[in-house]
């Protein structure tokens, strides 16, 4: 059967990502989309997806559902057409571990006041800054899905005070968990350290604009691991040159690279990141995926499937 790999990485990423595949599903025929025949293009069922041009996936008729390799679909659900064909994304508990543990080497980088001395040292000047103990330290975590959550717990585990806000109301062993606007409003005006790990959907863009960034606290610090989108720059910008946000550490934004001559890469109050928070390991997606196909090839059974009217 042909599974069409869709994406758009390069031609070696490309090949590696078949090649783990193909290794992984021996009856299955993985194929990169730009070698489907036009009859291929017409019978494939299941797509295998990498970040693909939604334009792509409408030359293939045919399609039930895809298997995305990495955990956002947003890039699927823009504009205003509903796809014809179930969207299924990576859930991971590798992903898990690896965004928690990128939050956790953040936050302590924040908690320890690293670019403060990073800023001394560059002045020559030694001036110890006074140490706040965890418990002491409240982090508030935007977003309580699969990664949200393991990220929440191990900032826990480590003794920070821990609060998180979701769509809908969540229980988290040891964290108070909020939703609504009031949660949200409660949960930016008590963060010190505030961590965004949101879905990219609708309601989530601009999110974190000025009116919102305006009810953090005076001199909190943002980590933003989600999607670029979901903070507006022009007003992260102005909070912190007015210094109600006293750092800020992105690993994702609007455009990707980020230019060269953006504001961002300069900032001294800003930490830029090339979208390493969280990457997708390819030997273990891949045998996520091959089980989940093999799943609906034996059992009919379809893996858990994206609301794409929420966006997740």
């Amino acid at each position: 059967m042909i599974i069409p790999f869709v994406s758009s990485l390069n031609t070696q990423e490309e090949q590696d990502w078949v090649k783990a595949l193909s290794s992984a599903l021996p009856n299955e025929s993985i194929t990169p989309f730009s070698k489907l025949s036009k009859q291929q293009k017409q019978t494939a069922e299941i797509a295998i997806i990498a970040n693909p041009n939604p334009d792509d996936l409408k030359q293939l008729p045919g399609l039930v559902w895809v298997h995305s390799v990495w955990a956002g679909v947003e890039k699927l659900l823009q504009g205003n057409a509903t796809p014809n064909y179930s969207i299924v994304r990576l859930i991971d508990p590798e992903l898990s571990r690896t965004m928690s543990e990128a939050v956790l080497a953040w936050s302590l980088y924040l908690h320890r006041n690293m670019p403060d001395y990073r800023m001394q040292q560059a002045k020559a000047v030694w001036n110890p800054l006074p140490y706040v103990p965890a418990p002491e330290r409240k982090i508030g975590v935007l977003g309580l899905g699969e990664l949200g959550q393991a990220s929440a717990k191990l900032l826990k585990k480590f003794g920070f005070s821990v609060i998180g806000w979701s769509r809908s109301a969540k229980d988290i062993t040891g964290v108070e968990c909020l939703n609504g606007q009031d949660g949200l409003d409660d949960l930016l005006s008590q963060s010190d350290i505030l961590v965004c790990l949101l879905p990219q959907t609708p309601e989530t863009e601009g999110l974190l604009g000025h009116e919102n960034l305006s009810k953090l606290k005076p001199g909190a610090e943002l980590i933003n691991f989600a999607r670029g989108k979901i903070v507006d720059e022009d007003a992260l910008l102005h909070e912190l040159n007015v210094g109600r946000i006293h750092h800020a550490v992105l690993d994702v934004f609007q455009y990707e690279p980020l230019p060269r001559s953006h504001t961002f890469w300069t900032h001294p109050n800003i930490t830029v990141l090339p979208h390493i928070s969280a990457p997708t390991t390819v030997e273990s997606a891949v045998s996520i995926v091959a089980q989940n196909i093999r799943n609906y090839r034996h059992l009919n059974m379809l893996p858990a499937t994206v609301d794409v009217q929420l966006g997740y």
